[in-house]
């Protein structure tokens, strides 16, 4: 009946989404979406700040610039200054959470066909976005040390693309999800390997904020002044969403001023300007001094349910499951060793009330069928005890008749 374009006649939407309709299920403990936990939010001091913006409501209320509320962008040169990011107004752009700047970034560099570079296992939503752009998308593989820049120094050596790629996509920091960091060393071969093939990096960087365990490695726009050229081929993606709360909607996107520009004009065209009031709720928070402090708050936390969940995998699985504890972010990825595929699992896992994510939503082509990946942001430390209880009930498929009738 309607012509819609090639991409979207079967589109695919986001599996970690297609999950949520089960949270409405009474008694449901979920491992699935990287949800921050809803009790840790600064409910008071977001309060604060809102009601420190709406001193000016005409501000709050009317059409901004575009580029974003130049009291928010004086207050991220700020933040990341912490990281040792130093940037100008002009190469800023604040965005509707960080997924709008990655969206930006591909309607403004990437055409059909192009190829682009992504770690694998990796975020979903950001391989969604690739397959609707029609990228041509190279997947590089991890270890514990995060992408292997190895393979992706042979890969590149090799003439195996059929042209050079335009972006590679990357979580440094406590990936998802696999929960990963890129050491420092690779962090700088990245660099120089980005200056020589000339590809732009792309740095998705929401879970830096939230280690719990071991020294912070800078980010990669950071580091890009120790590598000649380099600052020219990074662009870091940073967002409120998993350190604050993902209602205020608000992220953010550092580059070369030429690509920021672009991505402005990108934006025009789809919403003229993030939430003014978001905005303003978001600089006031940053300017109350609250935010560090906060962080160190849920950095605590989420470490006490990483470790709840890891001793309990361990305690429920013994030698079954495999996994590497993270030392940040909100992201467990482990592996069952009789490498039964996950994703056939799943339905036996929302029989007994637990839900996670099967490790297939993460691959490009190459699939680890026994892999799944566990949040344990959200759930309280009893639900992570109890939700993990289940899981193996689920794996065994010792779901009974009686169980059966009593959920349903």
């Amino acid at each position: 009946m309607y012509d819609f374009v090639p991409v979207f006649k079967q589109p695919t939407g986001s599996p970690i989404r297609e999950l949520s309709k089960y949270l409405g299920q009474r008694d449901m403990i979920s491992f699935a979406g990287g949800v921050p936990a809803s009790e840790l939010f600064d409910v008071q001091g977001l309060k604060r700040a809102s009601d420190s913006a709406y001193e000016n409501p005409v501000a709050c209320l009317q059409y901004g610039a575009t580029e974003g509320a130049p009291a928010l962008t004086e207050q991220i040169i700020r933040f990341v200054a912490d990281d040792g990011i130093s940037c100008e107004a002009n190469e800023i752009i604040a965005t509707t959470g960080s997924q709008q700047g990655f969206d930006l970034l591909l309607r403004t560099l990437v055409s059909p066909g192009d190829v682009v570079l992504v770690e694998e296992p990796t975020y979903p939503a950001t391989l969604q976005a690739l397959r609707l752009q029609q990228a041509s998308v190279t997947a590089i593989p991890v270890d514990k040390d995060g992408m292997d820049v190895g393979e992706l120094r042979t890969v590149l050596e090799s003439g195996a693309l059929k042209a050079r790629p335009k972006l590679l996509y990357v979580v440094p920091a406590f990936s998802n999800p696999g929960g990963l960091t890129l050491s420092l060393e690779r962090r700088l071969e990245l660099l120089a390997l980005a200056v020589k093939y000339q590809f732009v990096i792309v740095e998705d960087d929401p879970y830096s904020g939230l280690r719990f365990e071991g020294e912070t490695i800078p980010p990669l726009l950071s580091l890009a002044g120790q590598v000649e050229g380099a600052r020219n081929w990074v662009v870091h993606l940073g967002s409120l969403s998993k350190i604050v709360a993902p209602g205020l909607r608000v992220g953010w996107t550092i580059g070369p001023e030429e690509i920021v520009r672009r991505c402005v004009i990108a934006k025009q065209t789809a919403d003229l300007c993030s939430s003014t009031w978001m905005q303003a709720v978001a600089a006031e928070y940053f300017k109350s001094g609250a935010i560090r402090p906060h962080l160190k708050t849920i950095s605590s936390e989420y470490r006490r349910k990483c470790d709840a969940l890891c001793d309990s995998l361990r305690a429920e699985f013994g030698d079954e499951i495999e996994f590497q504890p993270p030392k940040g972010g909100m992201f467990l990825w482990a592996r069952l060793k009789s490498r039964k595929d996950t994703s056939l699992l799943l339905a036996n896992a929302i029989a007994q009330n637990v839900i996670f994510v099967p490790g297939k939503a993460f691959f490009v082509d190459k699939v680890d069928v026994g892999s799944l990946r566990l949040s344990y942001a959200a759930p309280s430390v009893d639900e992570i005890k109890e939700g993990v209880k289940r899981l193996k009930l689920a794996f065994e498929g010792a779901l009974t008749k009686n169980d059966a009738a009593i959920q349903s």
